[in-house]
């Protein structure tokens, strides 16, 4: 039989052992309530990063002469909205694919881009200047601007598909109150683009490409009794979203990059050396252009006994 400071002493241990479970989980909590930053976080903004897209772009041989083109608008097409509950609002993709297309084509160096989403405001720049300058008593005028470059070609087109949960999966085990998950999600965009002739309006080359946005999550967990009465449960997690609007950058540059190789074996524009015609990153979107062609060729090859037995 217990004496009164006997369980006095046993109440106190237990108290004890009480306040101290509460403070680990109230630090536990707290540490997940306010994690540290990562170390990409903490930095300096810097150059939006470099794809390999990005690095054929910018490896391109030299053209004999740089076309000038003109980017009116690059709009999303999609109609796609953020799904609830982020924003039934909000967009899938960026809103300034046109400023992605315009950078591409300057980087590529193949194209002198032009002014004409806001060439109003160009207009209107050069109205002021003009206007604050004396006027010049022969009645000449004040400011000679040159005149506008005028354009050789059109480039036209748009985000034109935003698929999401193209294909969606995951794996989970637990053993002894010890278990790990992980889930992932694909997602794709796919862009067009387009060169038009300004003198005879005829489309000279089109160009689709498309790219796939992986998003994954891992977390594991504990949950197990140390105990006979205490149990122990932790939970992390880790979840990678790759960002859209790189990969919408992603495939703009791809289609820029077909755009020259296509222009090259269609003879609509040419290459200062002849014999930059056989660099490998030449020959390698040249390859999928062409297996591009032959496996639509399989596929109408496929089609045309079923018309037949049809007719």
């Amino acid at each position: 039989m217990r004496t009164p400071r006997s369980l006095n002493h046993c109440m106190l241990a237990r108290f004890c052992h009480f306040i101290g479970a509460l403070a680990l989980a109230g630090t536990l909590l707290a540490g997940c309530a306010t994690p540290d930053l990562p170390r990409d976080a903490k930095r300096a903004a810097t150059l939006t990063p470099a794809t390999p897209i990005t690095r054929d772009l910018l490896r391109l041989p030299a053209p004999k002469g740089k076309v000038i083109a003109a980017v009116y608008g690059f709009r999303d097409q999609t109609g796609q909205y953020k799904a609830a509950p982020d924003s039934s609002f909000s967009t899938s993709v960026t809103q300034g694919a046109a400023a992605i297309l315009i950078k591409a084509l300057k980087d590529s160096g193949w194209f002198t881009p032009v002014e004409r989403e806001n060439l109003q405001d160009l207009l209107t720049e050069r109205k002021i200047v003009r206007a604050l300058e004396p006027v010049r008593a022969n009645g000449a005028l004040p400011v000679n601007f040159p005149a506008l470059l005028p354009a050789s070609i059109l480039i036209e087109g748009g985000v034109i598909a935003y698929e999401s949960n193209v294909r969606t999966g995951g794996a989970a085990a637990r053993y002894l109150g010890i278990g790990l998950s992980t889930q992932y999600r694909v997602d794709q965009v796919t862009v067009n683009l387009r060169s038009i002739d300004i003198r005879g309006g005829q489309v000279l080359h089109s160009i689709s490409t498309t790219k796939t946005i992986y998003s994954y999550e891992i977390h594991p967990s504990v949950f197990k009794f140390v105990n006979f009465k205490d149990l122990v449960e932790l939970e992390a997690g880790v979840t990678r979203n790759e960002p859209a609007q790189l990969c919408v950058k992603d495939a703009i540059e791809a289609a820029v990059v077909h755009l020259v190789v296509q222009g090259l074996k269609d003879r609509t524009w040419a290459l200062k050396d002849d014999k930059d015609w056989t660099l490998p990153i030449v020959q390698n979107y040249l390859r999928q252009e062409n297996d591009y062609a032959t496996s639509r060729t399989e596929m109408s090859d496929k089609s045309e006994p079923a018309d037949a037995t049809a007719r």
